[in-house]
């Protein structure tokens, strides 16, 4: 894929290049050949890597959305892989979040993808082809305690995801999930905590603050994630799921085969909660 049926290279799209995993991918895909743009709120502010061209995107803005997309392919003439790639964090007992705050977290990490996947479809099926490869985690399968929202916007990325890549796989079109578990980036570091903080979780917030600081220990290097990504992009017979890295490999398959009972009770174990 990443030669069309002209002679110039395939084009990549991926949305929060500029720092880790997005960046990572970046570099991949061009290390693959293909032209690719990396995105960013503030492309000026970037350290340049070679073969990627950075632009402005918000992806909490359609204006935004649709100038990018329009001007790469103005550029580039057309999109064949776009990877939705572009999140923040947020962590803390479900309940200590303001809805403006959970409207926040959705804005980017589901409705981003949704914009930025509704402005390319058009393109890639006029050009009779294409794939979106949007970026979810393994907390987009399990339950996340103290993580409740964000979990939400991967969960509902995978629904979507999957969803849409049966109405679109006619047109030549596959949407595809890669699912890294913890990644050694800013992202975790950079997580904001729920802005409404209640008394009556202060004790399990502070533990689960520990809980993912341990977890970071064993992070995986950016660099795994990226090349799941360009294998996703590369895939003669791509399958929906794409688990990044070993321990993201255990859990979806912990979360496939063992009984529900049992996974529950792993689950409180992890992350250090009573009963």
């Amino acid at each position: 894929m990443a030669t069309s049926q002209s002679t110039r290279p395939s084009v990549a799209v991926v949305t929060g290049a500029s720092s880790g995993i997005g960046r990572a991918a970046a570099r991949a895909l061009s290390e693959a050949g293909f032209d690719v743009i990396g995105t960013s709120r503030d492309s000026t502010q970037v350290v340049p890597l070679d073969g990627v061209t950075f632009l402005d995107l918000d992806v909490t803005q359609d204006e935004s959305v649709n100038a990018l997309v329009a001007d790469v392919v103005a550029r580039f003439g057309r999109i064949d892989v776009l990877v939705n790639n572009a999140g923040i964090g947020m962590a803390g007992a479900a309940e200590e979040s303001s809805i403006a705050q959970t409207k926040d977290v959705f804005d980017t990490n589901l409705f981003g993808t949704i914009r930025m996947t509704n402005a390319a479809l058009p393109h890639m099926r006029a050009q009779g082809g294409g794939r979106v490869v949007n970026v979810s985690s393994v907390l987009g399968l399990i339950p996340a305690p103290y993580m409740a929202v964000y979990a939400a916007t991967k969960h509902a990325v995978e629904g979507y995801s999957e969803s849409l890549d049966h109405e679109v796989r006619e047109h030549g079109v596959r949407v595809l999930l890669v699912e890294p578990a913890y990644t050694s980036t800013a992202f975790e570091a950079n997580t904001a905590w729920s802005d409404s903080p209640l008394a009556v979780y202060a004790e399990q917030r502070d533990i689960a603050r520990d809980v993912q600081t341990t977890a970071m220990r064993g992070a995986d290097d950016p660099a795994v994630v990226a090349k799941v990504i360009v294998a996703a992009a590369l895939a003669a017979k791509p399958r929906a799921r794409y688990p990044a890295g070993a321990m993201a490999a255990r859990v979806s398959t912990l979360r496939r085969f063992v009984p529900s009972r049992a996974f529950d009770k792993q689950i409180r174990k992890l992350n250090r909660l009573p009963g």
